[in-house]
């Protein structure tokens, strides 16, 4: 898991160090969220770290005394299930939200195995992006290997339920969590998501390692 503290802030860089979609080269780990490695890294958030895999994201769950937020889902319906398992060890909470980075396929297309009564939050550019692009990367990543196309069959964008411009806070009883809308950066849509109290940022794709990726015709490294 990659984290970084910055003037008393932890921030958690959520993305999985990013595999362009013409690369041919595979790992030989599956992009699958590892079940029974969540953290606790402060007393509201855990994180399931990506062990540095390619197209897994490090999936962040924040748990206030209402209601619990899980930050990106992993690559696919079945990694979905396994947040959501993993979400329900820390939090005996019914009440769930759930919000991504950005709409690539490894941080939101696990979105459709959460339960039903899921709130979906999104942010302007994300709802863009996947009207845009639709589902053009992950069948460009389904195409690499039978193991990611296994993982994608079936995949689709969960409808948002909550819509946001360029910022938005949800409190979770005891913890509020500001989202704000910072694209085009890696993509259209990046959010980022500060957790009051905590001083924890998730940063996904934003914050990288390497030299930030193109990731769309509207990436931006000045922004």
């Amino acid at each position: 898991m990659r984290s970084l503290v910055v003037g008393g802030w932890m921030i958690v860089a959520l993305g999985a160090i990013v595999v362009a979609a013409r690369q041919t080269t595979q790992s030989t780990a599956d992009p699958m969220v590892r079940e029974g490695a969540t953290v606790k890294i402060t007393p509201h958030v855990y994180v399931i770290p990506d062990d540095n895999v390619p197209l897994v994201p490090n999936v962040g769950i924040i748990v206030g005394s209402r209601a619990t937020l899980v930050v990106d889902t992993g690559l696919g319906p079945k990694n979905g299930e396994a947040v959501v398992r993993e979400t329900a060890k820390a939090s005996p909470n019914r009440e769930l939200y759930l919000a991504v980075t950005h709409v690539h396929p490894e941080h939101d297309l696990g979105a459709q195995a959460f339960p039903v009564g899921t709130k979906m939050l999104r942010s302007v550019g994300q709802d863009r992006d996947i009207a845009e692009f639709g589902l053009q990367l992950a069948n460009t990543f389904a195409s690499q290997s039978p193991a990611r196309a296994a993982l994608l069959k079936g995949a689709a964008y969960r409808k948002t339920d909550i819509v946001f411009d360029e910022s938005y806070t949800l409190d979770l009883g005891g913890v509020r969590v500001h989202m704000a809308a910072v694209g085009p950066t890696h993509t259209r849509g990046d959010t980022v998501f500060f957790v009051e109290g905590d001083a924890v940022l998730f940063a996904g794709d934003v914050v990288m390692s390497a030299f930030p990726a193109f990731a769309s015709p509207y990436s931006s490294v000045r922004a």
